[in-house]
């Protein structure tokens, strides 16, 4: 031997000649670290990533109102609806220096209504277009092509392309009341809005459809020979609560969803890397304790011949920070294209815009490397702790006859966990909404903690329970029972990844799908009106009062959707800030059309911004009671504070918060209400419905309402949704890889069953019936750690003991993770029978 035997040249012998070993943690790293950097990037992007400019193209600077709510020490909460600029910021940030002038602009939503006699071609033909003020198509650099510009309430201008030529008379609806307009000019600008169709209104005739009045929306800043840059800090300096962009940047005060999508990201990127994580540790070290165990003979002549345990712990840690560093910069280049695919997931769920353009930089790659090589190194230290502390003679009789069963130490931890995990499950019956889902899944995190600790004691206690069976069925149930029995440390490490995915896709699936049921099931019941009579952007209440006045409608009332940012306080004193639905009602008319299910107070007290009705789940989870007093932030940013006057119970389908319906639309970005619920006379439906689709409404039955908040419902759905299939994708594949380890390790034993007599049908009949075992305990287990959360959600929301899970989603989970076993070890057990068995029993010691 040339030169001194050290720890370098130990670790590289390791790698070399124990290569299969190794490769598991391999590409659990490789995985983990494509995810952490696809996740990675996500968070960047909603930092630094947006949408360009469309409309505000030609300014210089754009300036508006914070869209959002800060949160001390917590991320922004974005703002559901436009905030409002002050009456003189137009007026204040003209006077600064280096400006040129200053231009406002305000977005008033139409429907160009199409022509015809046939009410449905016209609602087919209807189409929402954009009004500005004339003044405002500088900010695009719109340009007169034909015509001129409006100059009566009556006359509109048009973009090139929209169809409509001058001299032409079209139909444009606010609110559901349509009016006639002549086209007096087309224009077009160098690059188009692609987003919307925009039309243009003389100031005044826009000043009178706003329902806020023409309060400008944004500003346009044309800056005169300075640097716009220079002239957006001067802005944010003179006028700490306003935003001033420029650049790309322009965009985030155009586009409202922006922001949203800004915080949507970087929410879900930061909970993704955090779970992806704990997850990496499960599987890396479930996977290096299969390395580590087919290695303890050498581990055992390690300390035989003098070894201390750190450096065995040290020895260990290089082989594993050597392989993962490879593993984890191979990752990072298909760690950029998974976030294009995750992108474009959420795009499809609608959970952030289409043209939201992602940030790339190498901060994620090197964010992921040494998040994972950290995540690595913890699950060495965890697989070394047992063979590092072993006394030599003890090291060497385990090598030669496996591990002992796990230590009473170990049990009572995990009997501790347990019943922490079920206690966590019960939570839902005191604190209902979405903290639910939150305690499930925290609860069932806890049952899989458990259940590794656990598991090679449940995985013996199972086998001598199965394995009397099972050796009276055949020699090959014989031998599978003996095996199972003898090494249920391997078949635990098998089997937890199998539950871990179980167990966390049925609490994800299951978990919303309770709260969304209970939330339509509310929606439909509270709904005692006949009809939901809407407009594509909304109703004004001339809409409404002729919806009301229609022949044959009893009664019609406006309702307003909205959102507030509500204060509270947790156990230690700090503010939190979330987001509640908020509704608005008529408190005269409403009970013709809801009911809410009233506990206390009264919903006629409702009267201004200062009364305000809450859900039984608001009232428990933030403290209120009749004459308590909520704070927070109405849907455009407004400081509110209101006394509660009612209690309900219906808040999962109608909101945790009612309001009067004209407060609430007066904090609408439309200042509209979202639809109208009307109640018919006996006899008259079909007349009614034929008068109001005739008017161009769009009208639905009362009992086909939606949950309030059901589009963010969905969207955090879909969020849910990509989560679980990138988490039981990486679960997935740690199954496949731990098995087909798991089993490759065995080839020696399997050639020295064939040596002694058993045919290799015998071998394989043997493995067929272990990859039943391993599935069948697979998915009880998971199922088992599943269903205390799901109870105690679906109690403390419906009041029901059995959940109402996606019958085709949970079956599917249940059944691909079990298939997935099946596969992997009948791919191991062929792979490690493809050699000889007298070359195999040859070719190791």
């Amino acid at each position: 031997m040339s030169g001194p035997l050290g720890l370098g040249r130990l670790v590289r012998a390791d790698l070399r000649h124990h290569r299969r070993s190794f490769v598991g943690v391999a590409v659990a790293v490789f995985v983990a670290s494509a995810l952490v950097t696809g996740l990675g990037v996500l968070v960047e992007s909603g930092m630094r990533g947006g949408l360009a400019p469309e409309r505000y193209a030609a300014v210089d600077v754009v300036v508006g109102a914070p869209q959002q709510v800060d949160v001390p020490e917590d991320l922004p909460v974005p703002l559901r609806e436009r905030a409002s600029l002050p009456a003189d910021a137009a007026r204040d940030i003209a006077a600064l220096p280096g400006v040129d002038r200053v231009v406002a602009d305000v977005t008033v939503p139409l429907v160009l209504q199409g022509a015809g006699t046939d009410a449905d071609a016209r609602a087919a033909a209807a189409a929402v277009v954009e009004a500005h003020p004339w003044e405002a198509t500088v900010l695009t650099g719109f340009e007169l092509r034909e015509g001129r510009e409006p100059a009566a309430a009556d006359e509109v201008v048009v973009t090139s392309g929209s169809g409509q030529a001058v001299g032409d008379t079209v139909t444009l609806a606010h609110g559901g009341i349509p009016s006639e307009y002549r086209v007096v000019g087309e224009v077009a600008a160098p690059a188009a809005p692609e987003r919307s169709t925009h039309v243009f209104l003389t100031e005044r005739r826009i000043d009178q459809l706003d329902p806020h009045g023409g309060a400008a929306q944004a500003l346009g800043v044309f800056v005169a020979g300075n640097d716009p840059e220079q002239t957006a800090t001067a802005i944010r300096e003179a006028f700490p609560g306003l935003v001033a962009r420029t650049g790309d940047a322009r965009g985030d005060v155009e586009f409202l969803d922006s922001g949203a999508a800004r915080s949507m990201l970087v929410a879900i990127g930061s909970a993704f890397v955090g779970t992806c994580i704990l997850v990496a540790m499960f599987i890396v070290a479930g996977t290096l304790s299969l390395s580590v165990q087919s290695r303890r003979r050498d581990y055992a002549l390690l300390r035989a011949v003098g070894a201390s345990p750190s450096q065995v712990h040290s020895l260990v840690a290089r082989e594993v920070l050597w392989v993962s560093a490879v593993a984890a910069l191979l990752g990072i280049a298909p760690g950029y294209l998974l976030s294009t695919v995750l992108q474009s997931a959420f795009v499809t769920g609608g959970v952030i815009p289409g043209d939201f353009a992602l940030a790339f930089s190498p901060l994620p790659a090197v964010g992921a490397v040494l998040l994972v090589l950290a995540a690595a190194w913890g699950a060495a230290r965890i697989a070394a702790s047992r063979v590092a502390k072993l006394d030599p003679v003890e090291a060497l009789r385990e090598s030669a006859t496996g591990a002992p069963a796990i230590g009473l130490t170990r049990i009572i931890i995990g009997i501790v966990l347990a019943a922490a995990g079920i206690s966590v499950s019960t939570v839902p019956l005191v604190v209902r909404g979405q903290v639910a889902a939150g305690a499930a899944a925290g609860a069932v995190m806890l049952l899989i903690i458990a259940l590794a600790m656990l598991g090679p004691w449940l995985v013996s206690l199972s086998m001598r329970l199965i394995g009397s069976v099972l050796r009276r069925l055949s020699s090959a149930g014989f031998l599978a029972s003996a095996n199972a029995a003898a090494n249920s440390r391997r078949l635990a490490s098998a089997i937890l990844p199998i539950a871990l995915g179980i167990g966390l896709g049925l609490v994800q699936i299951g978990a919303p799908s309770i709260i969304a049921a209970e939330a339509a099931t509310q929606a439909t019941a509270g709904v005692i009106a006949d009809l939901r009579v809407t407009a594509p952007t909304g109703l004004t209440p001339e809409a409404v009062e002729a919806i009301r006045e229609t022949p044959g409608v009893a009664e019609a009332s406006g309702v307003a959707l909205s959102a507030a940012v509500i204060d509270s306080y947790d156990f230690e004193g700090k503010l939190e800030r979330d987001e509640h639905v908020l509704q608005g009602i008529d408190p005269e008319r409403a009970a013709q059309s809801l009911d809410l299910r009233v506990r206390e107070g009264a919903l006629t007290d409702l009267a201004g911004a200062t009364t305000v009705a809450v859900s039984t789940d608001a009232a428990q989870s933030l403290g209120l009671d009749i004459g308590g007093t909520v704070t927070g932030h109405l849907g455009d940013g407004s400081p509110w504070e209101a006394t509660v006057v009612a209690v309900y119970e219906r808040g999962l389908g109608f909101g945790d918060l009612t309001m009067a319906a004209d407060e609430v639309s007066a904090h609408t970005t439309a200042g509209l209400d979202a639809f109208a619920l009307a109640t018919v006379d006996p006899g008259a439906l079909d007349d009614v419905r034929a008068a109001l689709t005739e008017r161009g409404f769009g009208v639905r039955d009362g009992s086909g309402q939606e949950a309030a908040g059901a589009g963010a419902q969905s969207q955090q759905g879909w969020v849910n949704l990509i989560a679980l299939l990138v988490i039981l994708g990486y679960i997935a594949i740690a199954v496949v890889n731990t098995l087909v380890m798991a089993t490759g390790e065995r080839s020696r034993e399997f050639a020295l069953m064939q040596l002694i007599g058993s045919s290799r049908g015998q071998v394989r009949s043997m493995m067929r019936i272990e990859a039943v075992l391993v599935a069948a305990i697979g998915m009880m287990f998971g199922v088992v750690v599943a269903i205390p959360p799901l109870i105690g959600v679906s109690m403390g929301i419906s009041g029901q003991p059995i959940p109402a899970l996606p019958a085709l989603g949970s079956l599917t989970i249940i059944g691909a993770m079990g298939a997935l076993a099946l596969v992997a070890l009948w791919a191991g057990t062929t792979a490690a029978m493809r050699t000889r068995p007298i070359d195999e029993i040859g070719s190791r010691q």
